[in-house]
């Protein structure tokens, strides 16, 4: 006998199965329950159904040493300290250039709904981020689909991104380490992330504290490369130096 959860997620799956993509309220709205049973409920699932930046899709079947889906709930509350400091860097009418990855959409959750702003994305999740805020023009830079990590990977970056020259760049990445620099799990994200590095004027670099110190296979690049580093906690004394040399503002809650 199926329980009450389990009704509810059969009938979530069959209603995405209609759509390709369901808003949280409108999911909350169907099944006659609050937003925060839905966000129970889906964090219960090991898939197919998840939650991408305010809205549920159906998970790819594709899987990669890192699943959007597998850190969407990692150390959420730490990622959502660290994206509201980034957040108060971005000025009405500036272009940004948001990357991939979990911890972004909560800076673009944090960002005031009266400033209007151009966003630039190349992920799913970040996109429809984006889209709830009233006053953002998005640009979503297309390309390859990768389903490991929601992203687009530009087939030519003369398409779209090398026409922009973003005012700030927000950055995700999985390792920030003094010496290897800030390092990311997948090599696709690569070319985006240096495009964002070669054009914008101003860089901030968004991490938790879980990723310092860490190190992963594909380098973004050097931690000086940044004008700001953000996290939801101090760095250690060898990244706090660096950061003082290279003159990089280190922004941390200090609760």
């Amino acid at each position: 006998m199926e329980t009450r959860r389990e009704e509810r997620i059969t009938q979530l799956i069959q209603a995405l199965k209609r759509s390709d993509k369901l808003h949280l309220k409108e999911a909350a709205a169907l099944l006659g329950v609050s937003e925060m049973t839905v966000r129970r409920d889906l964090n219960s699932l090991e898939g197919p159904a998840v939650l991408l930046g305010g809205y549920i899709v159906l998970e790819p079947r594709s899987a990669s040493h890192y699943l959007l889906s597998d850190q969407k709930t990692r150390l959420v509350e730490e990622k959502r300290r660290a994206a509201r400091l980034a957040a108060k860097l971005l000025k009405p009418h500036q272009m940004a250039f948001f990357d991939c990855g979990t911890t972004t959409p909560w800076i673009i959750d944090a960002i005031d709904n009266d400033i209007p702003f151009t966003g630039v994305c190349y992920s799913l999740n970040t996109f429809l981020a984006l889209q709830e805020k009233p006053l953002c023009r998005a640009v979503l830079c297309g390309g390859e689909f990768h389903a490991s990590n929601a992203i687009f990977k530009p087939l030519s970056l003369e398409d779209t991104l090398n026409h922009l020259c973003p005012d700030i760049a927000f950055y995700s990445a999985a390792g920030a380490h003094v010496e290897q620099g800030a390092t990311c799990f997948n090599l696709e994200e690569l070319p985006v992330k240096q495009w964002a590095l070669r054009r914008a004027q101003y860089h901030v670099l968004v991490v938790d504290h879980s990723k310092f110190g860490k190190v992963r296979p594909a380098r973004m690049g050097a931690l000086q490369s940044f004008n700001v580093i953000a996290s939801d906690r101090s760095p250690d004394e060898a990244l706090t130096a660096l950061a003082k040399q290279h003159k990089i503002t280190l922004l941390f809650d200090p609760s």
